[in-house]
């Protein structure tokens, strides 16, 4: 039984990308892009070196600065071991056991199957090594206390690998899988309360105060005011191109999200995530968001379809 249960769980969660060969290496990068790891751990927008940290990531409770996550010994994890990452993603610590502020959202990673985890940990491991330090987040005085983490990750933390609903398909499942542990839909689209605990009856409702002051949209399939409007395909559509049905294009963070990740997704992938994504309730919430119309897209990376 023990051992049905596991390939049901494989065949709906489908670890290894088709597409990705089952090369662990190539499975490790399309989850790592998938996650859009690189979209915050790289300062583009200074030229920084991929990977070695130093993004801001600003927001109502603080700006926080990525960390280097290149294998360099002295600056990045290149003295981390896997378990050391898989606690980072499964736990929110550290490889000496901190607590992790939950900007980094090992809220949703900590869903992530064994065999991800392990492709991750391949991938980055393989990665140029970048001698780069990290920065100190610039926080309000009562925030860097990070014994309060405990208190935090007591409140709001569910830790737990994905479990597949065994009543939906495995399309379903694998677009769950995506939506909700790796590419981490809710962090942004969910608004927060005071203390930052995600409010789960707006779940992807929108958040008006997301990231470096972007208002994330209403991604539920409410018409008046989420993306009823929309069928699955033009969801899709969205993933690959940033454009929507309308003709204007994603912007902000959003616009670096479907750039870096979600558009090198496979197919099958995205239309897994826009079928999961179609199921969530409904749910009325007017959030004021602006597009952006004629944006030019940055040449797309290599793809993997």
């Amino acid at each position: 039984m023990r051992h049905r249960v596991a390939v049901i769980f494989w065949l709906a969660v489908g670890a290894v990308p088709a597409a990705a060969g089952g090369d662990v290496v190539l499975q490790g990068e399309y989850i790592f892009r998938a996650a859009g790891c690189a979209v915050c751990h790289t300062d583009e927008k200074h030229h920084g070196a991929p990977l070695a940290g130093g993004r801001a990531l600003k927001t109502p409770f603080g700006t926080f600065y990525t960390p280097n996550i290149t294998p360099d010994p002295e600056t990045g994890i290149g003295k981390w071991t896997e378990a050391d990452l898989a606690r980072a993603l499964r736990e929110g610590k550290d490889d000496e056991g901190e607590n992790l502020y939950p900007s980094f959202p090992y809220t949703s990673y900590t869903h992530l199957t064994d065999a991800d985890v392990h492709a991750i940990w391949t991938y980055l491991s393989g990665r140029p090594p970048v001698h780069q330090k990290n920065k100190p987040h610039d926080l309000p005085w009562y925030l860097r206390f990070r014994p309060l983490i405990g208190i935090w990750k007591a409140l709001f933390f569910q830790p737990g690998v994905f479990q597949p609903h065994p009543d939906q398909s495995s399309a379903w499942n694998r677009g769950a899988y995506l939506a909700t542990a790796v590419s981490h839909c809710g962090e942004c689209h969910t608004p927060r309360n005071a203390l930052g605990g995600l409010e789960r009856e707006l779940n992807c409702a929108g958040n008006r105060d997301g990231i470096d002051g972007a208002v994330a949209p209403n991604i539920t399939p409410d018409k008046p005011t989420g993306i009823g409007h929309w069928s699955q395909s033009d969801l899709a559509e969205y993933l690959e191109t940033g454009m929507t049905p309308d003709g204007d294009y994603a912007g902000d963070l959003m616009a670096d999200v479907i750039d870096d990740s979600t558009s090198h997704l496979t197919k099958d992938d995205r239309l897994a995530i826009a079928k999961y994504i179609f199921s969530l309730p409904a749910v009325e919430n007017e959030i004021k968001h602006e597009m952006h119309p004629h944006k030019k897209k940055k040449e797309k990376k290599e793809n993997y379809e």
